[in-house]
């Protein structure tokens, strides 16, 4: 695997592919240099190959092989753990121009689209249809293609599952340019290893893929978002296994400290109309969405998610107009800028047992008092996901703190990534934490898949 040398001759010869666009030198924008990663230091690319077909994937993956020049894959830069960064004068290939819904099967409630389709494009077209693709990890320009190199979830995990739950089938390239696919518009199938699930998730290390096969699901008619605030942070994290098992069945079930909500709500303007003594008094508070095709039968479980929330020790519950519950729902779409803006040094998201979230969180604040660390709290509480901003501008220390936080989640038989994946800043923590026989398993199969390590170096195992 090579830089120099290697890269000037592979630009030379990318221009042998006929309509392949080519960036270099200044025509490289500052977009192509990071991700959203807060730790991850920027790289300028020696080139980044814009493909628009399979073909062209496939073409410079056969000359990257030739030559031994390692190529990173981006889909929209929207990751947050370094995954999408070329090292310094490698190659970046770009899937942003491969953005064509190839199909929407109706019948069969399924979507084959190419991996650089973002999901506000894809929603679009599938609104008018009455279905979705309900997987909302929080940035509608994200691409499919980075949703499944990292399994991405979102704040409707809780109900719908995440990114490997509703794909079907996949078309990729190898390495050294060969084409396959994987699964299909059908739901089942035990013919040999299931290579749609390997590839997903595996943040491009094993293959670039161009092409999903999704599976689609009917667009409920009607939902309602409901607040619920809470004295402290432990009546919070202990009601969340509670409304799970009652049966009521949220979309979204969200847990977010009080500091972070009113953050959220500042950055984009939003007056949750919550009285001001009832405000002051909450450490906390759930966010539970509710949905269904019929209205009636919405208002029953927004009634009886209400009496159990009180049941459970919430001060109060607020069903939020249309309009509020809009603007909250994308005002925690957004906690990302608002924590960045705020300084934040980094953020994390961990996943615990969902029993056992009162107990992480709890250490994570006596961790935060040791290490003199500021946190917020925010996740998607359904599924065990706890994302934790961190404010601690000296490096020794903050390293020192997340060690500890990540060594919490193990030990609670959690792993330290819940949806960004590992990328390249979190390769330390996964190292450290996860089994080495399993880790040594994952580096055959890289093996086998990519014997010169040609795709996306430094991820997963640095």
């Amino acid at each position: 695997m090579t830089t120099g040398v290697g890269i000037d001759a592979l630009i030379d010869r990318l221009g042998e592919i006929a309509g392949l666009t080519v960036l270099r030198d200044a025509d490289i924008g500052d977009e192509f240099r990071h991700d959203e990663a807060l730790t991850a230091s920027p790289h300028t690319p020696g080139a980044v190959a814009l493909p628009t077909t399979t073909a062209h994937v496939a073409a410079v993956l056969r000359l990257a092989s030739e030559l031994g020049v390692a190529i990173t894959t981006r889909g929209a830069g929207t990751g947050l753990a370094g995954g999408c960064i070329a090292p310094e004068g490698g190659l970046l290939l770009s899937t942003e121009r491969m953005d064509r819904i190839v199909e929407v099967d109706t019948a069969n409630q399924v979507a084959v689209v190419q991996a650089g389709v973002p999901l506000q494009q894809l929603d679009d077209v599938l609104a008018p249809l009455r279905l979705v693709y309900p997987v909302y990890p929080g940035e509608n320009s994200a691409s499919i293609g980075g949703n499944v190199a990292t399994n991405a979830g979102g704040m409707r995990a809780v109900k719908y599952g995440v990114t490997r739950h509703h794909v079907l089938g996949l078309e990729a390239v190898l390495p050294s340019g060969e084409v396959i696919r994987t699964g299909g518009k059908f739901v089942k199938a035990t013919t040999g290893y299931d290579l749609t699930q390997l590839l997903i998730g595996s943040e491009g290390t094993l293959a670039v893929v161009t092409e999903a096969t999704i599976k689609l699901s009917p667009r409920p008619d009607h939902q309602a978002i409901v607040l619920a605030p809470f004295a402290d942070m432990d009546a919070v994290a202990r009601a969340v296994p509670a409304i799970i098992s009652s049966g009521i069945g949220p979309f979204i079930l969200e847990l977010v400290d009080a500091r972070s909500l009113v953050g959220m709500a500042a950055n984009v303007g939003l007056d949750l109309g919550i009285p001001a003594d009832v405000a002051s008094a909450a450490a906390g508070y759930l966010v539970i969405g509710l949905e269904d095709h019929r209205a009636d039968r919405l208002d029953e479980d927004v009634l009886a998610l209400a009496e159990k929330a009180t049941e459970l020790g919430a001060a109060d519950v607020y069903v939020l107009p249309h309009g509020r519950a809009a603007q909250l729902l994308d005002a925690r779409e957004k906690t990302f800028w608002v924590t960045k803006a705020m300084g934040t040094d980094d953020i994390i998201d961990v996943v615990v047992p969902r029993a056992s979230i009162p107990e992480y969180l709890a250490t994570c604040d006596s961790l935060a008092a040791r290490h003199g660390v500021r946190i917020g709290r925010v996740g998607h509480a359904g599924d065990g996901n706890i994302h934790l901003s961190v404010r601690q501008h000296d490096a020794v220390a903050r390293k020192a703190f997340l060690r500890d936080v990540f060594a919490a989640s193990a030990a609670l038989g959690g792993v330290v990534s819940a949806e960004h994946g590992i990328g390249t800043e979190k390769v330390g923590a996964f190292l450290e934490f996860e089994d080495p026989i399993k880790v040594t398993l994952m580096r055959e199969i890289k093996r086998a898949f990519d014997p010169q390590g040609i795709l996306n170096p430094g991820v997963l195992f640095g």
